[in-house]
């Protein structure tokens, strides 16, 4: 009996643990890998970042999604990590190396003048969609309502919702958050942080 009693004095403390830990990966939070240099400078190739789940997105948030059904090159489940332009009901383009949403100028503060107009030129949703034959909302001239649009940080080397489209909602695993220990003052800003002040001043 004292074995048993023994046994399960920490077997109950494990099983809860792993129960938690279970419940939080599900629901709440859960380390992602980035893959691939679309989000410089601010994310590196390789770097773990956490994804919240629950937390609210905004224009400017850093996402994780599923790219499976999103990118047509994808075939099975792949996370691709890109910073959200514009919501549901808003226009997007791009003009002289800046970025236009609702015809309010977007800050550009979290990169590099390379980075925002390297490979960019001129566009706005109707012409990239028609240009780059999107599948779903070709000729599009706003986001669809539960659907976001999506860019790199590091323009010219990004695959995103340039080529492919939107992004739905149901695809989207959470918010990412670099934490008070990973890279630099500068980076966690412009991950956690830069949405508040998302349009230029």
């Amino acid at each position: 009996m004292k074995t048993f009693r023994s046994i399960m004095s920490w077997v109950i403390p494990v099983a809860l643990g792993l129960a938690v830990a279970l419940i939080l990966n599900v629901f709440v939070v859960q380390r992602v890998k980035v893959d691939g240099p679309s989000m410089q400078p601010n994310l590196q190739n390789n770097e773990k970042v956490w994804t919240f789940k629950q937390a609210k997105i905004h224009r400017g948030s850093v996402i994780v999604f599923d790219a499976n059904g999103v990118d047509p090159q994808v075939t099975s489940k792949t996370n691709y990590v890109k910073r959200v332009i514009a919501v549901g009901g808003d226009t997007v383009e791009s003009k002289n190396g800046n970025l236009y949403v609702n015809g309010k100028k977007v800050s550009h503060s979290y990169i590099s003048s390379y980075q925002r107009t390297t490979g960019t030129g001129n566009w706005t949703l109707q012409s990239i969609s028609i240009k780059n034959g999107w599948l779903k909302y070709n000729g599009a001239t706003k986001v669809p309502k539960g659907y976001y649009f999506v860019l790199g940080d590091h323009r010219s080397v990004s695959n995103d919702s340039r080529y492919w489209g939107f992004v739905p909602k149901s695809k989207i695993l959470g918010v990412v958050k670099v934490a008070p220990w990973s890279g630099t003052k500068t980076t966690r800003y412009n991950i956690n942080q830069f949405w508040k002040h998302y349009f230029k001043n």
